[in-house]
């Protein structure tokens, strides 16, 4: 009976059902076939090449293979039935055709007689199907299928190169169908699709599980053993057992001591006959070397006599070992470059014997290095999650996964370590791949997810963040879509700007929904930031005040028709910086009206800045710290509102009435040397003392009024007259210029791009060509306005101003330097005024261009007598100290 390819899948699959004893059932040989692969002729397979079984570029639906598979005789339930019969009609064709040689194998091989290093790659990923897809083993795959879709874009379409899965399930007692569908479904969700796998197994080179390739693995034992290149062996374990202890009491590397591979024929023939069992054992040439040119390692060679004596190919059971299914598997589907772990490196050794016995070529080898803990040791699950399903369960993204995978163990030659799908695999090499152990990073990874979060959409993930919530239980199922819809978007808008993963934007919906607030003042940990700030004082009367105006009706909340307000801008686009908000400027949205409502409590209370925003925020939320509170309270306002679709028992939502009471049973628990503020209580003290000057004596009046003529006259606050905008309207950064050149077209301007701490550089045009060389300007530290609207100036895109110091009459133009030690990015601040909150938040790119805030604010930036540049006499800082420059008493601009 001669099997094509497509039957033999067929065939082999229906003697497994892909687990326990099924599965041992593929690879068992009966008596009589066992011994007809030693004293019988072999039988002849025949692959298919007829052109209608070649693979396409798009995966065959699975549907259409059962449909067409169903139409072969004997097909049942999606496998050939598989009967005694069949399985000595096989044998007995077999015998009848003669002896099979190494010759008979080639068209076995496709590579057979070619250089792999000219073909199209031909990569496998070949997982053991005994648990979940772990990072290193997902590395393995994407580097796989890096080089294989590069091929692709590189080789004609039609070519047969392309990705491959091929399941190793040869392990019985471990393998599982369960498993094997788990990892399938890690690698779809990291988006590395095959080209070839086990939901193919009408594809040319099918079938792709190991346990469904028996007869091939077989025949190819026998063809070895009938041109004498392996030999049945009947040692027993008694006996293998007693060879090795001999061997370790003489110092010797423990192997095999050839006792069957030459032995007398008709011997084996007798204990062959009489069902005696036994393995067959690889034939290890004598003084025989294996040399491979690794691509990561360079060169590495074995003695093979000296390292591994004749090794075993197929076990007593019938079941063949890993290293001869992997060996045959990898000349039969015509692979040409293997990457995999280094700890498959010693396997390398007898996989190329084997190779080298079946006459096929070799593929290229790269063992790529171990990917450690952070201590040090080999990843495991005790250094927390590893498994690629635990990875997407917490909220990291595929493109994100493989961005940083691609980064364990490789790079391309630039500090770039943010790719795109398409850019890694343009950039990918593996020359480039890196010798020296990776250490997982948790961090680095959040770092990597949250620098692709930061490129996409508010939109593109609310679909991930709702998969967050449901695992959260925050949203009740089947309720309605609209309503679950606007939830899942205020959750996204409200944490986007901080999301290092997606499930952040579920955890910090859950806190904000919450109330953190303690029943009592003493139950707050002592020297914590909530205690400090309350002993302060300013808390009490704003929580009094807060409860005042809720029972009053007078504190403004979100209006229940647009609970969305907040989260939206003008254009009604989502709003993702925390410094932004919704809900238009004319004075009647629920952020306006709060905005008001501060403002007045403000001047009420004699209290303002932090010593406000931090009480009222406390108070309101429950936390010292978190986004805007207006978003706040509209996400928390949505999540209680009648109909609700939010889970209110799994998101602990503290409903505003309730915190109201709970805010005010609170504040009645504070000492009365905590209700009013240092500052107020030195007010009231001034109120309470009396002038008696007016009874001193004369000759004290005379002394006074000679004191008063005689000193120095007051020096005037430059502020004491200024109406302008707050200087916390501009966003003046410290920035860095990363490159320089002249503009084409305009003779006194130069181009720049300048890193101020955003994803990208800063474009911005500067005037200063005439004052300064590009040496002066690049790789400078300087300040960068960055809240003025983008501009072309000459037809080149400026979205920012250099700021610089002048003198006069301007001749003389200079940088404002800053200190060594500051941050990129950071905030420029000046003494007295405060730069957090809401109060300290800066205006709007378009309010700053159209109420001309900067033209306000410049006559009053100026350099002092030492150069230190100031707003109202008040120095420019960053984290590391104040800013200087060269010119004294000069302008800034």
């Amino acid at each position: 009976m001669k099997l094509n390819m497509a039957s033999l899948a067929l065939l082999c699959a229906s003697m497994s059902s892909r687990g326990g004893a099924g599965v041992a059932m593929a690879f068992t040989r009966t008596p009589t076939l066992r011994r007809a692969i030693v004293t019988s002729t072999s039988q002849r397979l025949h692959f298919s090449t007829d052109s209608t079984l070649r693979r396409r570029r798009e995966r065959p639906n699975s549907d259409s293979l059962q449909q067409k598979a169903s139409m072969i005789p004997g097909y049942l339930d999606g496998a050939l039935k598989s009967t005694t019969e069949d399985q000595t009609d096989t044998t007995e064709s077999a015998a009848a055709t003669g002896t099979s040689t190494i010759a008979d194998l080639k068209h076995l091989f496709p590579n057979s007689g070619k250089n792999v290093d000219e073909l199209p790659p031909r990569m496998r990923f070949a997982p053991s199907p005994t648990g979940s897809l772990h990072v290193g083993g997902a590395r393995t795959a994407l580097y796989n299928w890096l080089v294989a879709k590069k091929g692709q874009l590189d080789f004609d379409r039609d070519s047969e190169g392309g990705f491959v899965i091929r399941v190793e399930d040869t392990d019985l007692a471990r393998s599982t169908k369960e498993s094997e569908d788990s990892v399938l479904a890690d690698l779809t969700w990291l988006g590395l699709t095959w080209d070839e796998g086990p939901d193919m197994p009408l594809a040319k080179y099918g079938p792709y599980r190991q346990s469904e390739r028996s007869p091939l693995y077989t025949k190819i034992a026998q063809t070895l053993i009938d041109e004498n290149k392996a030999y049945p062996c009947f040692c027993t374990k008694e006996e293998l057992e007693e060879m090795k202890a001999k061997m370790e009491a003489a110092d010797i590397p423990p192997r095999y001591d050839g006792t069957w591979r030459d032995a007398d024929p008709e011997l084996v023939a007798k204990k062959i006959a009489a069902g005696d069992p036994y393995t067959v054992r690889f034939k290890v040439p004598p003084g025989a070397r294996v040399v491979i040119n690794d691509a990561v390692r360079g060169t590495v060679s074995w003695d093979a006599e000296a390292t591994v004596g004749d090794f075993i190919l197929l076990r007593s059971s019938g079941v063949p070992v890993y290293n001869f299914c992997v060996a045959v598997d990898d000349a039969s589907m015509g692979i040409t470059t293997v990457i995999r772990a280094e700890e498959h490196l010693t396997n390398t050794l007898r996989q190329g014997l084997i190779l080298d016995s079946l006459g096929a070529p070799r593929p290229q080898y790269a063992h790529c290095s171990l990917i450690l803990g952070e201590d040090k040791q080999k990843l495991s699950k005790r250094h927390g999650a590893t498994s690629c399903n635990q990875f997407r369960l917490d909220g990291f993204l595929p493109d994100a996964m493989i961005n940083y995978l691609a980064l364990l163990g490789w790079n391309d030659g630039t500090e770039n370590e943010i790719f795109a799908r398409d850019e890694l695999i343009d950039a990918f090499n593996i020359d480039r791949i890196v010798k020296s152990p990776s250490v997982f990073d948790m961090d680095k990874l959040k770092w990597v997810n949250s620098q692709h979060l930061k490129k996409m959409d508010v939109e593109e993930i609310l679909d991930l963040v709702e998969e967050q919530l449901n695992f959260m239980d925050m949203i009740k199922k089947g309720g309605d879509e609209k309503k679950t819809r606007d939830f899942v978007f205020a959750s996204t808008a409200l944490a986007k700007q901080m999301l290092e993963t997606t499930q952040d934007a579920a955890t910090n919906a859950k806190t904000v929904l919450g109330y953190n607030m303690p029943a009592t003042f003493g139950e707050l940990a002592d020297g914590s930031e909530a205690k400090e700030m309350v002993k302060m004082g300013n808390f009490y009367p704003i929580a009094l005040k807060l409860v005042e105006m809720h029972e009053g009706g007078s504190f403004p909340m979100p209006d229940s028709n647009n609970f969305l307000a907040a989260f939206m801008d003008g254009s009604n686009k989502a709003i993702v910086e925390d410094t932004q908000v919704g809900g238009g400027d004319d004075g009647k949205s629920f952020t306006q009206e709060y905005k008001a409502t501060m403002k007045s409590m403000s001047k009420e209370l004699n209290v303002k800045g932090k010593c406000l925003f931090h009480p009222v925020r406390l108070a309101v939320t429950g936390e010292m710290s978190g986004q805007d509170v207006t978003k706040q309270l509209s996400l928390l306002s949505l999540a209680a509102a009648d109909g609700s679709v939010v889970n209110a028992e799994s998101a602990g939502i503290v409903p505003f009435e309730a915190r109201m009471e709970m805010l005010k049973i609170f504040a009645e628990s504070i000492p009365e040397e905590y209700r009013v503020s240092e500052k107020n209580k030195a007010n009231n003290d001034q109120g309470k003392s009396k002038n008696d000057s007016s009874n001193s004596k004369d000759g004290a009046k005379k002394e006074s009024e000679v004191a008063a003529a005689t000193a120095a006259p007051a020096v005037a606050d430059p502020l004491a007259s200024y109406e302008g905008p707050p200087i916390t309207a501009l966003d003046i950064r410290v920035g860095r210029i990363t490159k320089v050149w002249v503009h084409e077209e305009a003779d006194k301007l130069y181009c720049e791009e300048i890193d101020v701490g955003e994803d990208e550089p800063r474009l911005i045009a500067s005037g200063l060509r005439p004052y300064l060389s590009e040496e002066d300007l690049d790789g400078r530290m300087v300040l960068v306005l960055c809240n003025l609207k983008a501009r072309k100036l000459a037809g080149f895109p400026s979205h920012g101003m250099v700021l610089c110091a002048s003198n006069e009459d301007h001749t003389d133009v200079k940088l404002v330097s800053v200190p060594v030690d500051a941050k990129i990015g950071e905030r420029v601040t000046v003494p007295g005024f405060v730069f957090e909150g809401e109060e300290g938040a800066p205006f709007a790119e378009n309010k700053v261009g159209k109420k001309k805030v900067f033209e306000k604010i410049a006559p009053f930036l100026k350099t002092n007598e030492y150069g230190v540049p100031e707003f109202g006499g008040r120095p420019l800082l960053t984290s590391a100290g104040v800013c200087t420059t060269p010119i004294n008493n000069g302008s800034v601009s």
